[in-house]
């Protein structure tokens, strides 16, 4: 990013980086901006330099690097999550998992094709470069049942209103195998 001369980025990893629900998030600042005491931040206690830390006193002293912008303690089991998230990285490039996602979600979206349950739209753009590692399949009123039964089997699918459920194989630990079980269990709903 310093050779893109980005200044500011922010990032999650709890769903790119499959570290999981309330996962740890990060933070990004270009070194031009390290020592701008005066830029606005969200100072929290880790963040505060540590020759001044415990003299509990008034004002913020951010330590004078990246740190200076950390807000708190991380969570241990979160970290946990993304740690053994970011090692399996180690042994892969995003190149390979974006070549494996837009291979398992169209097999996803061509197995759900060959279907072609009543009632079930794919709302997802169907160009790969359009979207990213789902398909959201729009039911309308039988969404809720469905993913309910879909829940009983073990499929874990995310709902959202009015009757949508995003299934997303992810690449990094999802097989094809597994997006064909999908596909039997779909078939017996």
């Amino acid at each position: 990013m310093h050779a893109w001369q980005v200044d500011f980025a922010v990032w999650c990893s709890y769903k790119y980086l499959n570290a999981g629900p309330g996962a740890a998030g990060g933070a990004f600042i270009h070194q031009n901006h390290i020592h701008q005491q005066d830029l606005f931040r969200l100072g929290g206690w880790w963040g505060n330099d540590e020759g001044t830390r415990f003299n509990m006193e008034k004002g913020y002293v951010p330590k004078p690097d990246a740190n200076g912008w950390n807000l708190s303690t991380a969570q241990v089991f979160n970290m946990v999550g993304l740690k053994a998230s970011m090692d399996i990285f180690k042994d892969t490039s995003i190149l390979d998992i974006r070549s494996k996602s837009i291979r398992l979600t169209g097999y996803l979206e061509y197995l759900l094709d060959k279907l072609s349950p009543p009632g079930m739209q794919i709302i997802t753009p169907k160009d790969p470069q359009q979207r990213g590692a789902q398909l959201s399949l729009l039911f309308g009123k039988e969404g809720k049942e469905i993913h309910s039964k879909l829940a009983n089997e073990g499929i874990l699918a995310d709902y959202r209103e009015p009757g949508v459920i995003r299934v997303a194989p992810a690449p990094m630990y999802n097989s094809f195998e597994e997006v064909f079980r999908f596909y039997e269990v779909f078939l017996q709903l």
